[in-house]
Parts: structure tokens; C-alpha cells; sequence
């Protein structure tokens, strides 16, 4: 299958019809897993300089291959802004509304700008805290400056998950990054959920139903069920990544 090399396309477009210049892409990372935060990226690429060589969407690059474009992104983007939505918003609002949450937060802490590109579709509302912005469906792909926001999306939540695997080892999160891979699932059956995982979702729902089919219901002795979610996980404080 041939390798999709996203294009400027539509930013040079958008500056030459318009007379834009801070144009931002936005994409996040992290809808399907059973854990973690949803985390999303903006950022502006500027439109004098020649494109990375080597972006494209972020699903098709290795770890390795995020890691290094990350770096040349940062070190060349106009303007970045990360925004997460987390566990306990996820559960409350659904991953919808947290996916479009972490985006806002992310176009905000990108600070000014004079358009948006997001990755999708269109989201109701949405001009009415980024402004004027075009939706594109597959724009990872597509699309310049969303592809570069896609790395760096990427490699912020796997770096937190990395982290989050060394307080919370047997789940694979090093490697699976909450995704509900063989051995994630095998880790839930094993040691039960943690405070970071999404109670909402059907694979965390089916380990928390078998638990409570475990219970001694029938002993005269029951010790009070306590699940200590640590507030449910408060926000993850991101960081932009090291240029």
C-alpha cells in the first residue's frame, strides 16, 4: 500500500485567499483505549520553511520514527499547545465531548492564531472557542500541519502512559499504551482496574462485573467494598515536550 505524504495544500490556500498566517492543525490521540487521558496537540507550522521530511500520519510511523519527528516539529512549529481531558471527564461527559474538550484546551494554550484545521468531522460549536476552522475527515493524513500535530499527540501520551506504567506495572502500558491488547486485558483479569482506567468502557465495565460475581454474597462476614479512584484521576499536567 503506498505511503500517504500529506500536503500544504490547503494551509497555502487558506494564506493566500485569506492572508492567513498562524494556521493551526489539531488532532488528538487516545479515544479507544481502556485508560488514560485523551490527549490533543495544535500547532502551527510556518508556511516559509520546507516540510519536514518524513511526517505523515502518526498511526503509520514507529515509535522511533515519532520520537525523531517530534523533536524537528517542536523545534520548527510557530506556536504549540497540548490539552488533555481526563479519566474522571471521560466517564462523566463521554469520550466524545472529553475528545472535544482536550482539543479546545489544546487550541487555547496554542494562543493566538488566525485559522484552524481539525482532524474529523465537523464539530458543533467549536468556531465558537477556536474561531473560524474547516473540519477534514482523514486530515492526519492529508494534511500538513494536523499530521505534525498527530506526532506530537502521539509521543505526549505515550510518554505519560510509559510513566504511568512504572506506578502501576503488569498492564503493558509501556508498550500498549491502555489499549485493550491481549496482555492489557489479561493484567485487568489479573490485578483489577486502577484509578486510571475508563470505568465507561466496555472492557473495564466486563472486569468490574466479573469482580463483583466474585464477592463472598453469601457469607455473613461481608468487609465493605471500597474503590479508591484517587478523584478519578485529576487532569494530567502535560508538558510540552523537550525541543
Amino acid at each position: 500500500m503506498a505511503v500517504i505524504v500529506p500536503t500544504r495544500r490547503l494551509e497555502k490556500r487558506l494564506s493566500r485567499e485569506h492572508g492567513y498566517r498562524l494556521i493551526l492543525g489539531v488532532d488528538e490521540v487516545g479515544v479507544a483505549p481502556s485508560c488514560g487521558p485523551v490527549v490533543a496537540c495544535a500547532l502551527a507550522m510556518p508556511l516559509d520553511r520546507r516540510p519536514i521530511k518524513g511526517v505523515r500520519d502518526s498511526k503509520t510511523l514507529s515509535a522511533a520514527q515519532r520520537e525523531r519527528l517530534a523533536r524537528s516539529i517542536l523545534r520548527q512549529a510557530a506556536t504549540v499547545g497540548l490539552g488533555a481531558a481526563s479519566v474522571r471527564e471521560i466517564d462523566t461527559i463521554n469520550i466524545y465531548y472529553a475528545t472535544v474538550l482536550a482539543m479546545k484546551r489544546a487550541v487555547k494554550r496554542a494562543g493566538p492564531h488566525d485559522f484552524v484545521i481539525v482532524d474529523g468531522r465537523h464539530i458543533r460549536g467549536f468556531e465558537e472557542h477556536a474561531g473560524p476552522y474547516k473540519a477534514v475527515i482523514d486530515g492526519d493524513a492529508l494534511c500538513y500541519a494536523v499530521a505534525c500535530a498527530s506526532i506530537v499527540a502521539k509521543v505526549t501520551r505515550d510518554r505519560l502512559m510509559r510513566r504511568l506504567a512504572v506506578r502501576y506495572p503488569g498492564y503493558g502500558w509501556e508498550h500498549n499504551a491502555g489499549y485493550a491488547t491481549a496482555d492489557h486485558r489479561a493484567g485487568m483479569a489479573e490485578l483489577g482496574v486502577t484509578p486510571h482506567h475508563r470505568r465507561s468502557f466496555i472492557t473495564t465495565q466486563r472486569v468490574l462485573a466479573g469482580e463483583q460475581q466474585e464477592l463472598p454474597l453469601f457469607e455473613s462476614q461481608i468487609d465493605e467494598v471500597e474503590v479508591d479512584v484517587e478523584s478519578q484521576a485529576k487532569p494530567p499536567q502535560l508538558v510540552a515536550l523537550p525541543a
